[in-house]
């Protein structure tokens, strides 16, 4: 008895230590993971620290600015011109306010590379356009073509002094689309029964799952040439005799031309880049950008949030109803 007790005894005392191992390894296990949170929370707090100031820097304020000397302010219209974009109508506004109300800013500069995009707001910039030149007579707004400038976005350069763009830039299509899908045979093929109910008897237009119906197709027709319409009476107001609408009876069929060849038919005033208009026709070299952006939360939380299931819809097409400038 006495030997198999003392047998034991080393056996017990192996084990105790293994348990006394194993509990000072979780032991330091658990003051590691401890570190690492108090590591996370503290690198969390930063990351929103940083985020907030950008947020409330992003929000471009124009202070400063007025106390540069003499300058060409710029304001740019970059991408799609729809609400949700950089080109949206209240970021375009705002840089132009600001760009104007500028006490040093001796000329505007809109310089735009832009498919067109939304007729409204085209519409709503070109209105302040015309507002804010009526508010400060003495200085010129110039709209500089780069890329692109067709569509709404000529819509927008329309209500410039004068239009200059590159001699390779394209520039018009004054006109309207809509475009969707026709997808009723596709759903007969495969064997689905299309089911929707409406209150009111046209509710349900342009449904892609229905044949369009006469009345529907006159309908949207009619529309679509009242916004052309208004397009081409803004077109035509902003250039008055400039146009040579007598010599290109196509010149609001939805076409659209090289710079060189615009300039030829009255769509724009000459041939320069932004800088050789700051530099040739307002006679200075210091441009300014007024352009106003979106905070980054807010940009985060659109390329996040809502605009991923908007950006699915316009890839597949169902956004196609609405009217489009481009």
């Amino acid at each position: 008895m006495e030997n198999q007790s003392s047998s034991q005894r080393p056996a017990d005392e192996k084990e105790w230590k293994l348990i006394e191992k194993l509990l000072g390894q979780a032991q330091e296990e658990h003051r590691k993971s401890r570190r690492w949170g108090i590591f996370f929370k503290i690198l969390t707090f930063v990351y929103l620290f940083a985020l907030l100031s950008m947020m409330l820097s992003g929000r471009g304020s124009s202070t400063g600015l007025s106390s540069v000397e003499d300058h060409v302010a710029v304001v740019t219209v970059n991408g799609v011109i729809a609400p949700d974009q950089d080109a949206s109508a209240d970021l375009i506004v705002t840089g132009l306010t600001r760009a104007f109300e500028a006490e040093n800013s001796k000329a505007v500069l809109l310089k735009i590379n832009s498919p067109g995009g939304s007729p409204v707001q085209s519409n709503q910039v070109y209105n302040s356009i015309k507002r804010l030149r009526a508010e400060y007579p003495d200085k010129k707004l110039y709209a500089a073509i780069t890329d692109v400038g067709a569509s709404g976005a000529y819509y927008i350069a329309s209500a410039a002094d004068e239009i200059y763009a590159d001699p390779a830039s394209i520039v018009g299509s004054i006109g309207v689309i809509m475009a969707g899908f026709g997808l009723e045979e596709a759903a007969d093929k495969l064997g689905v029964e299309r089911r929707v109910l409406t209150a009111g008897d046209n509710k349900a237009i342009m449904d892609p799952f229905s044949p369009i119906r006469p009345s529907d197709r006159k309908h949207m027709e009619t529309m679509l040439n009242e916004i052309h319409q208004q397009f081409i009476t803004a077109v035509r107001n902003g250039r008055g005799d400039r146009l040579k609408e007598a010599e290109n009876p196509e010149i609001f069929s939805g076409l659209f031309w090289t710079g060189e060849r615009a300039e030829a038919m009255g769509l724009i005033d000459g041939l320069k880049s932004p800088g050789d208009v700051a530099r040739d026709v307002v006679g200075l070299d210091e441009l300014v950008n007024y352009s106003a952006s979106r905070s980054p939360m807010e940009e985060l939380l659109r390329k996040f949030g809502v605009s991923i299931g908007a950006g699915i819809a316009s890839q597949i097409g169902l956004d196609a109803a609405v009217p489009s400038i481009r």
